[in-house]
């Protein structure tokens, strides 16, 4: 057997077997990385970017909407626990009640006339809501019934939003980059209400309610505020993609 001819040594294999799912380990990372930034590039550069990211600070709010954080603060002032399924029934329906609504504003003002509404009424109703909460009135019935209310109806704002901020990322995103930029915008809302989750859990004491129902609301005033603020301030771009609404 010549020298060309001779086998690889046991150590030689082994060493060259290792080697290539180290190989396969370090490319995965590698394009894993390259994904997610060519993913926030895109999502940075669309031209609606003002419309996602109200709908990622409406993620934001995970206390001043039906979940386990209001269900535990109801249950912690004594609430019957069939008014508390009737809360979140009523907000549920929010949901389907918002899909003739928002179909009615959209015909009626516009598209992003529509968005607006929508996001001013949840942050209106919201705004009331917390006033309530901190005017320590909640130890009766009759205002804390009051306040699940106005975050019932609160709801009517965000599912709208929902329905017409779908619309407009259809209408502003190329189908090209649909898919890639989706995935990004419920990357960062699912990243926003986990962060907002951590915060909930590290203050966990029911005392802490109002400051949890503060920055939820914040978050809400932020979207409704970055929203309007695109819709006075358009670009040409906007213009061109929303030729078809009355606000243009």
């Amino acid at each position: 057997m010549g020298v060309l001819d001779r086998a690889k040594s046991p150590q030689t294999t082994y060493r060259s077997s290792m080697g290539r799912p180290l190989l396969a380990s370090e490319n995965i990372v590698e394009m894993s990385v390259e994904a997610i930034r060519h993913g926030w590039v895109e999502y940075m550069q669309q031209p609606v970017l003002p419309a996602s990211l109200a709908y990622v600070l409406l993620n934001f709010n995970v206390v001043l909407a039906p979940g386990v954080l209001m269900t535990a603060f109801l249950t912690h002032h004594g609430l019957n626990p069939s008014i508390i399924g009737g809360f979140s029934g009523l907000c549920a329906f929010m949901g389907v009640a918002a899909t003739f609504i928002s179909a009615n504003l959209v015909c009626r003002f516009g598209i992003l006339k529509a968005g607006a509404a929508g996001l001013i009424l949840q942050a209106s109703l919201l705004t009331i809501a917390v006033a309530v909460y901190w005017s320590g009135s909640l130890t009766r019935q009759t205002p804390l019934l009051f306040f699940l209310c106005l975050i019932v109806l609160s709801r009517l704002g965000h599912m709208s939003y929902d329905v017409v901020g779908a619309q407009i990322l259809q209408t502003g995103i190329p189908a090209s980059k649909a898919n890639l930029i989706a995935t990004t915008e419920v990357s960062v809302a699912s990243l926003a209400e986990s962060v907002m989750l951590g915060v909930a859990i590290m203050a966990n004491d029911v005392s802490h309610f109002g400051f949890l129902a503060m920055l939820s609301l914040l978050s809400v005033v932020g979207a409704a505020w970055l929203f309007c603020r695109w819709l006075v301030n358009p670009t040409d771009v906007q213009r061109s993609l929303f030729s078809f609404d009355p606000q243009f």
